[in-house]
């Protein structure tokens, strides 16, 4: 899907990836304990459903990095009206080379964008951002079977061709130096909460006479969940740099 095509379908939504609030809660309590008023960077933030929770529960400093603006603007307005402006500030920058110092955050959070980049790559790129006891939380698409249908095979090799499964992921992640600390498959509703709002979206933009082609695009990923949605799910990880032992 092309970059065009998906900030046209999903401006204005509440998510641009699987997740819910539920979900941002439970992953930050299986980070375990963080610093008084923690330095925290959401990565891929889009309009900032995360970025504004975070800032809300961890009454720390959330700097939210997109590299579009329109979602940071609407990401502002939300954060004006959630009465958490304070506590976050905006970046645009891309994921792969974000211009802010080494050891800057005890957060990195990122929901549904560490694909952009490849699990191992943001891995590698994002370490040097954390802190020396910091934490990494994102999630991941992931195959739930190393068998997977030709249907959701053929969909997520054009979208996603470096997709793994959780145990390879897990692999991959202790290879990159990180102790994994938990692994969280997100749940269904998670997928609902996403799909939902934007199958409403594509009936708009049909009544508004867009491409029928634009709108076919749109709708495939919601009807390969709804047959092979037992082949895959999003997945969410922490992550810790793992500290070397002292002989």
């Amino acid at each position: 899907m092309s970059e065009e095509l998906f900030f046209r379908a999903h401006a204005g939504l509440p998510r641009q990836a699987p997740g819910s609030e539920s979900t941002t809660r439970t992953l930050l309590r299986l980070a375990g304990q963080l610093p008084e008023n923690p330095r925290v960077l959401d990565i891929g933030s889009g309009p900032g459903s995360s970025s504004i929770l975070l800032a809300q529960l961890t009454t720390g400093h959330v700097t939210a990095i997109d590299t579009h603006d329109p979602f940071l603007a609407e990401l502002t307005e939300r954060a004006k009206t959630a009465d958490v402006s304070d506590s976050i500030a905006t970046l645009n920058a891309p994921m792969e080379d974000i211009p802010l110092p080494d050891g800057c955050a005890d957060l990195i959070w990122a929901e549904g964008s560490a694909y952009l980049m490849g699990f191992d790559a943001a891995l590698a790129s994002w370490r040097r951002l954390l802190a020396d006891d910091g934490v990494i939380v994102l999630t991941e698409a992931e195959w739930l079977t190393p068998a997977p249908s030709t249907g959701a095979k053929t969909f997520w090799d054009e979208g996603y061709p470096a997709m793994r499964t959780t145990g390879e992921n897990v692999t991959a992640a202790m290879q990159s130096g990180y102790e994994v600390r938990a692994v969280y498959v997100l749940p269904d509703d998670d997928w609902a909460q996403y799909y939902d709002p934007l199958t409403q979206r594509i009936a708009e933009l049909r009544a508004a006479g867009v491409d029928e082609y634009f709108l076919s695009m749109l709708g495939q990923e919601i009807s390969i969940r709804a047959s092979h949605g037992h082949d895959y799910a999003y997945t969410g990880y922490v992550l810790r740099p793992r500290v070397a032992s002292v002989a």
